[in-house]
């Protein structure tokens, strides 16, 4: 069981819309929940959604737990039928100036800040995100259990996808339509033959090593 604000509290049985549900009955509404895709890749922007939902999308849960063609079905849902969405989008060399974490807890806020709906409540994912400016909860696993945040989650994920995508066209030699930037044997191969690219992280291992590589080359 999860305490909440006010006293409210939550079952571990109560459902993907029950840290929703048992706020809204405390006032606390309408609820965002946050979430980011790309912090692991070592190639290509990060990217953080804020979501604020009042009904049910049918099928939706942890973007990782989705295939890609069902992902584009939530996606698509999400779009129409939440209350409010938002995306921001940090590129791979911000993320390298300003330190990860730091890149994405600003992602976090500015994602949530840029909702035309206030919201009364926030769940994170994971870890807290302060400075949000209303009172919230960091949810553990919060993408299997809170339907805003798993919202949030399918919105970074399909919105990143698509990036990485497009970014194939411009780098095709490192795959990323395949491998959307994170460190597979594949990627590690390209990187290796060819160097990191413009959309490669340069503060990662990998990153610097196959950049000291292709300067004893």
């Amino acid at each position: 069981m999860t305490r909440l604000a006010k006293g409210a509290t939550i079952r571990r049985d109560a459902g993907l819309y029950g840290y929703e549900r048992a706020l809204a009955r405390q006032g606390l509404h309408p609820v965002a929940g946050v979430d980011e895709a790309g912090r692991g890749a070592c190639a290509g922007p990060l990217v953080a959604a804020a979501v604020v939902l009042d009904r049910p999308i049918a099928g939706l849960a942890d973007s990782k737990l989705l295939t890609e063609k069902r992902r584009e079905v939530c996606f698509d849902l999400i779009m129409r039928r939440a209350v409010d969405v938002s995306v921001v989008v940090v590129p791979a060399a911000e993320c390298d100036r300003m330190g990860l974490h730091r890149a994405n807890i600003a992602a976090l806020r500015r994602a949530l800040w840029r909702l035309e709906v206030r919201p009364g409540y926030v769940l994170t994912d994971g870890f807290p995100v302060d400075g949000l400016g209303v009172p919230g909860l960091a949810v553990w696993k919060g993408d299997r259990v809170a339907a805003s945040i798993a919202a949030a989650s399918v919105i970074a994920k399909v919105t990143r996808d698509r990036l990485m995508v497009r970014m194939h066209e411009q780098f095709p030699a490192y795959d990323f339509a395949t491998h959307k930037g994170y460190s597979t044997a594949v990627h590690q191969a390209a990187l290796r033959e060819h160097g990191p690219c413009d959309e490669h992280r340069k503060t990662y291992v990998n990153v610097k090593a196959a950049m000291t590589m292709e300067g004893t080359a």
